[in-house]
């Protein structure tokens, strides 16, 4: 096994669990038959092989002026029998996020109940008034949900983030797929994720035609074009649903209906994979987007996916919260827990946090891809002064979470293979009224740089196919 073999395996020298080799060096089980495959492979000319795969292919993020997708040639594997309870766990906690989006433009129950503090969504920019008191969608507000997964030093799998606007990396997950696969070939048994990903993306089109759509509505992807980071996923998303791709200049507004600008055909499912994700800006004037679609949003010709407003269930002070929002509205247990979070606003988690900076991870409630998150164990004095200040001046605008010691996972790295840092991003589909399907694996991400713990494609971040064994 030379190049894969654990002397030549190198330890993290941390707490992190690796996924392939135990603390000793010996390789997993589930691990033998991949690790004695690449045995026997140039690692080198395998990442050359993927990335040419991918390349011919234009995968990549944004247009013209965006940047490449990096895809390791290991794949990362899951067992069946844990992958049964990802599923179980993820289908319970989109059922518990679209509960809460549902309430909050509703009674806001969870609120006068006392489960969350009134306080918890001030400043939330995606309460979207205009839509409280609507009848429920025909599937779900939600219908396209990604939660972030990160395993733990003890192995378990915990949700660090959930993602309900616009979750991105189904596509990506599948260019991975298909350039790996092509490299390794057939003989692990899998789960066959793009097979999957078809029949779920066009169940859960199909099952967001409102009954007050206009006789012949269509469906279709909207973008606001090639200048989106996610362009390339919106064109392959839309060929694989077998409908059309419009960018917003060709979409137009009649009365209450939606209409194709070039055959004037009705619109019925619109999914919304555009920049603007929501229907008024912060002083009040409706978006570019809200012209368009708020009037056929209120009247029911048109349903949107993911819906304006599921914002809320993104706002990192909710994620505070969501284990207990599964006990209130579900009345059972998370099957897979949330990464503890503090909810600064609260003025005995302020205190906390601020005691222990240099334990915690402190992000902004606001930010994305891994941007303005401080890590308090890699930070210096100077810096955590820095940060107790900021968020002693916004204490909501910020959360704290326990640092979690992501696994990692052979990498190759200068033709070798190296420990990286990994996360998850599965994803759960609403194919019918409050039902979600889980597809198998998603999208491995994977930090490149030794030691680093951000995994984001805009921090230099890769991609790993991700194997679910049959």
């Amino acid at each position: 096994m030379s190049g894969v073999t654990s002397p030549q395996y190198p330890s993290t020298g941390g707490p992190s669990l690796d996924e392939a080799f135990t603390a000793d060096g010996a390789v997993r089980p589930l691990y033998a038959g991949l690790l004695a495959g690449l045995a026997r492979t140039d690692l080198a000319s395998a990442t050359g092989s993927v990335a040419a795969h991918l390349a011919a292919r234009g995968v990549a993020f944004g247009g013209d002026e965006g940047w490449p997708f990096q895809v390791d040639p290991v794949p990362r594997l899951i067992e069946a029998q844990e992958w049964a309870r990802v599923d179980a766990g993820l289908q319970r906690r989109a059922a518990t996020l679209e509960a809460f989006v549902a309430d909050v433009q509703g009674e806001g129950k969870c609120f006068s109940d006392g489960v969350l503090p009134a306080s918890t969504l001030d400043g939330c920019p995606f309460i979207e008034p205009d839509l409280v008191g609507l009848p429920d969608p025909p599937s779900a507000r939600i219908a396209v949900a990604g939660m972030d997964l990160v395993r733990d030093a003890d192995g378990e799998l915990l949700v660090l983030e959930d993602n309900c606007r616009t979750p991105s990396g189904m596509a990506y997950a599948l260019a991975a797929r298909d350039a790996v696969r092509e490299l390794t070939g057939d003989a692990i048994p899998i789960r066959d994720f793009r097979a999957e990903l078809q029949l779920a993306l066009t169940a859960a089109l199909g099952a967001a035609m409102p009954p007050d759509a206009p006789e012949g509505a269509e469906t279709v992807v909207l973008s606001d074009g090639p200048g989106n980071t996610a362009w390339h996923e919106h064109q392959v998303l839309a060929a694989l649903a077998g409908v059309d791709l419009l960018v917003t200049s060709e979409i137009r507004l009649d009365g209450t209906v939606l209409r194709r600008r070039d055959t004037g055909a009705p619109i019925g499912v619109a999914y919304r994979r555009t920049d603007i994700d929501r229907l008024r800006t912060d002083d009040g004037a409706l978006t570019s987007l809200g012209e368009l679609l708020l009037a056929p949003l209120q009247a029911g010709t048109l349903s949107i996916l993911n819906g304006f407003g599921t914002g809320v269930a993104d706002d990192k002070l909710v994620h505070a919260h969501v284990d207990d929002l599964t006990r209130y509205y579900l009345g059972e247990e998370p099957l897979i827990r949330s990464v503890p979070t503090l909810d600064l606003a609260e003025a005995a988690a302020l205190d906390e946090a601020l005691d222990r900076a240099a334990e915690l991870v402190f992000k902004p409630r606001d930010g994305h891809g891994g941007h303005g998150v401080v890590i308090g164990p890699a930070a210096s004095q100077a810096e955590l002064d820095a940060l107790r200040a900021d968020v002693r001046r916004s204490p909501a605008g910020w959360i704290a979470q326990n640092v979690v010691a992501l696994s990692t996972h052979p990498t190759v790295i200068a033709g070798a293979l190296a420990p990286r840092h990994v996360d998850l991003r599965p994803f759960a589909l609403a194919t019918g009224p409050r039902e979600w399907r889980l597809l198998p694996g998603g999208l491995t991400r994977v930090a490149l740089a030794e030691g680093e713990m951000v995994v984001n494609s805009s921090r230099g971040g890769g991609g790993k196919d991700t194997w679910v064994l049959k």
